[in-house]
């Protein structure tokens, strides 16, 4: 891989890369409000506010990370240069939908176990930007597994951590780890819900009559406290207005008292809670693909649900399903015919759901070993150059038109490969073309804001659909620093997907 003294060497003359504005970024606006404040809004650890050092030998939060160096390959002080606001308002900036290999870097870079920068506090403002964003692209067991390495004591870190728990049916825990820790003052409706949840209901019941009295409880949250209370209270009342945008903590309720929102329209960590048998199967579909598009779940997850059930419907998803599973039993009976006849039709499905990448990762091993002919075997090795194993299909396979020349060429990394006409394979063969680091990016290498300009270099790239000169630059930016497997298969990604437009 690379050092830091090699990094600085590579710099380059020319235009430095102008500091890009970053707006601040909120967390996210469905967490819920379980601290009291100024618990929850303001102070983020035991420690006393006006006091900003840690102690000697604390380990900041900022440092936490379940993937070590060597495990990502990336250098312990990647963040060195920079300040903890920028590289935040980066993590958050970065999308939860986009070309998968961008996606699955910044989430390494999210969980890697790396030096805080140096103006790091105990605020952690860098770690909770991790979070969010993993919690916005439904990655909700990374980021409890690394609240729950940090220790989730912390009011900001519980506060997600808390939201974890309910998404993934775990409420008794979060009451447990609430009423444990001091630190942690719970707002009313969570005290109240912690409260029932252990029995004590008249505790609960003077709880929501004190917190509406006071002010901390408004007349619709009221309601639905009092139905989650004591629901028989409310039979033959009409269901509550449907809430579009439910904390966690709302959501739970309301999935209690029986009017289960949909969660196919709240953000992705809801999806989790679909997961169970219990949300029905059409429901646990819809969850599953909207998880395995974002890489938040295995792809043997999403099939396991998708091909748990034949479909007894048509149209839409149904036809999907229909046209993978069809696809799974040939390719399960190693039958070549079977298999050149279904899988255009489930490439097809795969394109149109945008879950192309799962599909590439569950199947290609297999489809490899198949002896296809023809249009079949062409479609199946562009499938493999999806996966983990686009190198070995290159090296292994004779290329049959120049379009597939060209994708073999740039999955073994060659230099200057030749490439077809039109303007992304002339970008890409651009990147491809050299191993310096481009222009704009070599005043922040230089002044060792490493981890920076490679999160900026994710979100150019972000869907694909950027600046062509900007996501050549990006590119090239990977290769220059090492990362040979991101820039390749961000490229195949690229020219395979055909997400402009």
């Amino acid at each position: 891989m690379w050092t830091k003294a090699a990094l600085i060497g590579l710099t380059m003359a020319g235009p430095a890369l102008a500091q890009e504005a970053v707006e601040d970024a909120a967390p996210p606006a469905w967490l819920s409000d379980t601290l009291l404040s100024p618990h929850g809004n303001i102070a983020v650890t035991a420690t006393p506010a006006e006091i900003t050092v840690m102690p000697i030998g604390a380990v900041s939060l900022d440092a936490v990370g379940l993937l070590s160096p060597i495990q990502t390959g990336l250098p312990a002080d990647l963040w060195a240069g920079s300040d903890s606001a920028t590289l935040a308002n980066l993590f958050r900036a970065q999308p939860d939908l986009g070309l998968p290999s961008v996606q699955r870097f910044t989430t390494m870079l999210a969980l890697a176990e790396l030096n805080p920068p140096t103006d790091s506090t105990a605020e952690a403002e860098l770690f909770l930007a991790r979070l969010d964003m993993l919690l916005s692209r439904g990655a909700i067991d990374a980021a409890r597994a690394m609240m729950e390495r940090a220790g989730p004591t912390a009011p900001q870190v519980f506060r997600r951590w808390f939201d974890v728990t309910l998404l993934t049916d775990q409420p008794d825990r979060a009451c447990a780890a609430m009423r444990a820790n001091p630190d942690i003052a719970p707002s009313f409706p969570a005290r109240i819900f912690c409260l029932a949840r252990s029995g004590d209901w008249s505790a609960a019941a003077l709880s929501l009559g004190t917190g509406e009295a006071l002010g901390f409880i408004d007349a619709q949250e009221g309601e639905l406290i009092a139905r989650f209370l004591d629901p028989e209270l409310f039979e033959g009342e009409p269901p509550m207005p449907l809430d579009l945008a439910p904390s966690p903590l709302h959501y739970v309720m309301r999935v209690a008292i029986g009017e289960r929102p949909g969660a196919g329209q709240l953000p992705l960590p809801f999806a989790h809670a679909d997961l169970a048998d219990v949300a029905g199967w059409r429901a646990q579909l819809d969850a599953a693909e909207r998880l395995a598009r974002a890489g938040a779940i295995a792809p043997a997850q999403w099939q396991l649900i998708a091909t748990s059930r034949v479909p007894s419907a048509s149209g839409g998803v149904w036809d999907r399903i229909d046209a993978l599973q069809e696809f799974d039993v040939a390719l399960l009976a190693q039958d070549p015919t079977a298999v050149a006849d279904t899988l255009p039709p489930a490439w097809a499905a795969m394109q149109e759901a945008h879950l192309e990448v799962p599909f590439a990762e569950l199947y290609s091993q297999r489809l490899m070993r198949l002896p296809l002919t023809g249009d079949p075997a062409m479609l199946a090795r562009r499938v493999a150059l999806l996966s983990g194993e686009y190198e070995s299909v290159a090296q292994m396979a004779v290329p049959q038109s120049p379009g597939e020349r060209f994708l073999f060429a740039i999955a073994r990394g060659q230099s200057a490969p030749p490439a077809p006409a039109g303007a992304l394979p002339r970008l890409i063969a651009g990147a491809f073309s050299s191993t310096e680091i481009p222009d704009r990016y070599a005043r922040m290498v230089s002044e060792e804001r490493i981890g920076e300009a490679l999160l900026r270099a994710a979100l150019v790239l972000g869907d694909g659909s950027g600046d062509f000169d900007d996501m050549q630059d990006a590119l090239a930016l990977f290769r220059a620093l090492g990362l040979e497997s991101v820039a390749r298969r961000t490229a195949l990604e690229l020219l395979i997907l055909e997400r402009r437009g």
